[in-house]
């Protein structure tokens, strides 16, 4: 009698782990699938300085100081977007995410002999079009884990709406202009947590854009900058 009450609690529990196993309505079992996303961004610039960056600029309107550091800051935003996830093999997946992107970029620049940051924002309003390959562990009942890399191509949707330096006298007013569209490429990896009707996945990614971003016009803030790349943190929930 203890067998078969022994053998009944085994298959009792094999029986939930099946069913637990089938959670999600086998949502990986189709050769795709849809779903979108809400992500929270890091935004800062990679710099590369001039080796003249501490000169003063000869052409500004007041007199006419030397830099002491410039730097860039991590700065807050978000994205809401799609997700299309196509099924490659079991372990394999090819993922397309446009997101729209609304994200800050700060340079923060000190003066010598002064204690004074000057802060020169660029406000950008974008359209990211990731396209990766996501690499996943095989799943254990209700958990998947997951590595990914692929390209991002950006457009900023608010370029053409930014006044533009040269409507600008003042040299300490004029702003630092970013490309309107660039690429990038990004690596990160994530879990992948199935619920009985949907899958919730959550990620983290950084991404680098491939060449330099800034507009290298003739002004006090752009000419100590060699280059600039934009560099992304992101963390992700994905509902699919």
């Amino acid at each position: 009698m203890k067998k078969l009450t022994l053998l009944f609690i085994v298959l009792l529990c094999a029986t939930k782990v099946v069913n637990a196993q089938n959670w999600a309505g086998g949502i990986d079992d189709g050769s795709y699938n849809w779903g979108y996303t809400f992500q929270y961004i890091s935004a800062e610039y990679k710099i590369w300085k001039n080796p003249n960056w501490r000169d003063p600029y000869s052409d500004a309107n007041d007199d006419p100081r030397s830099f002491n550091s410039i730097s860039s800051k991590p700065t807050p935003g978000f994205a809401i977007g799609f997700v299309a996830n196509g099924k490659i093999t079991n372990n394999v997946d090819g993922r397309f995410t446009p997101t729209l992107v609304f994200s800050d970029r700060i340079m923060d620049y000190t003066y010598a002999g002064s204690d004074e940051i000057v802060s020169k924002k660029t406000q950008a309003t974008m359209i990211d079009m990731p396209l990766s390959l996501k690499l996943k562990s095989n799943r254990l009942m209700n958990f998947r884990a997951y590595v990914l890399g692929g390209l991002k191509y950006s457009v900023d949707m608010a370029s053409k709406k930014k006044q533009s330096n040269i409507d600008i006298l003042d040299e300490q007013e004029k702003n630092l202009r970013n490309k309107r569209n660039f690429l990038s490429y990004e690596a990160g990896a994530g879990m992948d947590f199935y619920f009985p009707f949907f899958k919730m996945s959550t990620e983290v990614k950084v991404s680098h854009s491939f060449k330099d971003i800034i507009i290298h016009e003739n002004t006090v803030f752009a000419n100590p900058i060699e280059k600039a790349k934009l560099r992304h943190f992101t963390f992700s929930l994905f509902f699919e």
